[in-house]
């Protein structure tokens, strides 16, 4: 097995590392301060800035098709991008992408909504989780009825990403109760002036989603992104768009703060020695840099069969469960190696702490993500001996 990267790929890698410690490392102690006192850590205009400097260099939509404009690189690639992203606690994504979904859109759509999203002149959020719909994505009550040409929408979404900055979501809604959710959900495209609002949900973390709510909302029928009745089919489409990237961020993270614990360990002095030789110290290190090593491959396992066309749904799972724990573990660990230094908010160490804890629960909790493990080997969909059999 040859697991080295192209010389190309190792550039485009390079170039991803080098932008992040040149642009957006710096901008870390201004975006604590302004997150301590409350405020966005970086403004609307500063991401642009960013996004549109990186475009510059041609770093632009990542997994976009080039027929959109995009670089279209492989998933191994991306998460190797998304890691260097990770070493810094910034929110900041490299632009011109779009929900995997979009993609479906038909001309008038495309026009409408998939261009100016990857150009970044629309902003999009995918509505599916309810109040009492988390996990279980059947048990949605979001209706929509047929009125005329036109389709109105009734219900509430809660925990939406992106839902307070978006123009326009893709919302799932119930459009024939008889069919159950094969054939009775549909997915719209609605605009924030068709009068859906949303509802700022405060968190332990940084990340602030939405509760958006849809009270006699009308959008027109040419609005049904895919098919009518098809949004289910839509929705497992967008979940499964690429799970393995949350991990990759993770690893990202866990090796930036393995490498502030260890410089700490090797500057701090107690009883005449660094803490650095003391046994306690290094079994920590070590086992965090072995559940490292192997968070890193099981990431890079599900990108690559991603990459080869191979049903990775298992893959996925299996790096997004592994990476939630572990990340948890070695930030903790991390933590714990800076003292109480590494409790108070003059160091990044507790924001990561409270943001990582986010990777157990969003996009599917550790909960769902054994049962589907469990559920796909016990059924015999794939074996205990890997996808190499």
């Amino acid at each position: 097995m040859d697991f080295s990267l192209t010389e190309e790929e190792r550039q485009t890698r390079d170039w991803a590392r080098n932008f992040v410690q040149r642009e957006i490392m710096p901008m870390e102690p201004e975006v604590l301060r302004r997150e301590r006192a409350h405020q966005p850590g970086i403004t609307a205009d500063e991401l642009a800035e960013l996004k549109n400097k990186a475009r510059r260099f041609g770093f632009w939509g990542i997994q976009t098709p080039e027929e959109y404009g995009g670089m279209g690189l492989s998933a191994v690639l991306a998460s190797l991008i998304e890691a260097e992203l990770g070493h810094s606690f910034v929110p900041f994504r490299f632009g011109g992408s779009a929900d995997n979904i979009l993609f479906h859109a038909n001309q008038e759509q495309q026009r409408e909504y998939l261009l100016p999203t990857i150009e970044g002149e629309r902003i999009s959020c995918f509505a599916i989780t309810e109040p009492g719909a988390g996990s279980d994505l059947t048990a949605i009550r979001t209706t929509a009825r047929k009125d005329g040409s036109d389709w109105v929408i009734n219900g509430e979404k809660t925990f939406i990403t992106g839902g307070n900055e978006a123009d326009f979501t893709m919302v799932f809604a119930i459009t024939d109760p008889g069919k159950g959710v094969n054939g009775g959900v549909t997915c719209f495209l609605a605009d924030r002036d068709a009068g859906w609002k949303s509802e700022y949900i405060d968190t332990m973390g940084q990340w602030g989603p939405a509760a958006l709510v849809f009270d006699e909302v009308r959008v027109p029928e040419r609005n049904i992104l895919g098919e009518l009745g098809q949004g289910f089919a839509l929705a497992m489409q967008w979940i499964g768009r690429g799970r393995y990237l949350l991990p990759a961020r993770a690893v990202g993270a866990c090796e930036r703060l393995m490498e502030l614990a260890m410089q700490h360990a090797r500057n701090r002095v107690t009883f005449g020695q660094p803490i650095a030789d003391r046994q306690a110290i290094q079994w920590m290190i070590a086992d965090s840099a072995v559940e490292l090593e192997a968070l890193r491959w099981l990431v890079l396992s599900a990108a690559w069969q991603v990459d080869q066309g191979m049903d990775s749904r298992q893959a996925q799972s299996m790096a997004k469960l592994f990476g939630g724990i572990k990340a948890n573990e070695i930030v903790d660990r991390m933590l714990q190696i800076h003292g109480g230094m590494g409790y108070t908010r003059e160091l990044p160490i507790e924001r990561w702490y409270r943001e990582l804890r986010l990777l157990r629960i969003y996009e599917g909790t550790d909960e769902i993500q054994r049962r589907t493990i469990a559920r796909n080997l016990l059924k015999g969909h794939v074996s205990v001996r890997g996808f190499l059999g």
